[in-house]
């Protein structure tokens, strides 16, 4: 494992502190890990899931990262990234030769182009050698998301949204016939450009 690798994620987890939302006073709270694997800037990849199609899941049957809401039994919400985790997809990130890497700045949530009174914190981690996923019934995949490609643009596709009569064209990757958008896409590709700043990614030769 290089050593560049780690400290290039936790400059880039310096690099965005105090960047995030900030909750209102009894705000509702969630986590999501953001679990990388590999051992070098070039082999970085990202583990994503496809929430199952579930009647009233404001996000279902979307691209998304493992984690949800926190629980009055979470120790803290790293806690809670790591529980939704296993439960979801059967991987602990901070588990056995997992690395905590840092905690990314809260971010409100949205649905359907609407703010909610939910913020979504992401934590970082880092494992050599996850254990392959085992779905949950919230989730009806998991894959890895190459990170090098996905932030140099080569998975670059709009996304075609419409919110009443009004059609965006947002940002996403298009991977395997996966589109990967919102929330998830700009959390991911935040962290991976503040990361690419500190060292580009594909350089460490290690």
């Amino acid at each position: 494992m290089s050593a560049a690798v780690i400290e290039a994620m936790k400059a880039a987890v310096g690099k965005l502190d105090g960047t995030g939302d900030l909750p209102g006073a009894g705000a509702r709270r969630a986590a999501v890990a953001v679990l990388l694997r590999g051992g070098s800037m070039g082999e970085l990849e990202v583990l994503l899931m496809r929430r199952a199609i579930r009647e009233g899941d404001r996000w279902s049957g979307q691209i998304g990262l493992p984690g949800g809401h926190e629980e009055d039994f979470d120790a803290s919400l790293e806690s809670t990234a790591r529980r939704e985790s296993l439960e979801e997809v059967g991987v602990d990130p901070g588990g056995s030769g997992g690395q905590l890497i840092g905690q990314l700045p809260s971010v409100q949530a949205r649905a359907r182009g609407e703010r909610l009174d939910l913020f979504i914190t992401p934590f970082v981690f880092h494992h050599l050698t996850p254990s392959s996923p085992s779905l949950g019934p919230e989730a009806s995949e998991a894959f890895w998301l190459p990170l090098a490609p996905a932030i140099s643009g080569a998975f670059d596709e709009p996304y075609r949204y419409q919110h009443g009569e009004v059609i965006h064209r947002l940002p996403s990757w298009r991977f395997e016939g996966r589109t990967i958008w919102g929330m998830t896409h700009g959390i991911v590709n935040r962290f991976g450009r503040a990361m690419h700043q500190h060292s580009p990614l594909g350089s460490d030769p290690i």
